[in-house]
């Protein structure tokens, strides 16, 4: 997703998993096939995940206190609920807690 769709998804109020990452960042590239399996589960239906480049989406990043990657954060009602830089997936769950 890029900065020109973030704002208007996040006004539909939907909740959202974001994944800020970078084209160079190994974690990043190694957490994207769990990122994708988490949103196929059904108990996760109803939430959005999202992709967002942190490079060059910085209107997106600055929604989020980005300070490394990837870095999760999670919306609800458009709003910031959490947000933490992790490439643990169970840290990611506990987020996701937080939104449904």
């Amino acid at each position: 997703m890029t900065d020109a769709d973030f704002g208007a998804h996040l006004a539909s109020g939907a909740p959202t998993v974001v994944k800020f990452y970078a084209d160079w960042c190994g974690s990043c590239k190694l957490f994207s096939p769990k990122f994708r399996r988490m949103s196929e589960e059904e108990t996760n239906a109803g939430i959005a995940f999202v992709d967002v480049n942190a490079e060059e989406n910085p209107a997106a990043r600055s929604l989020a206190p980005v300070d490394n990657l990837p870095f999760f954060a999670v919306f609800k009602d458009g709003q910031l609920v959490a947000g933490l830089a992790t490439s643990k997936e169970e840290v990611v769950r506990e987020l996701l807690d937080q939104i449904r």
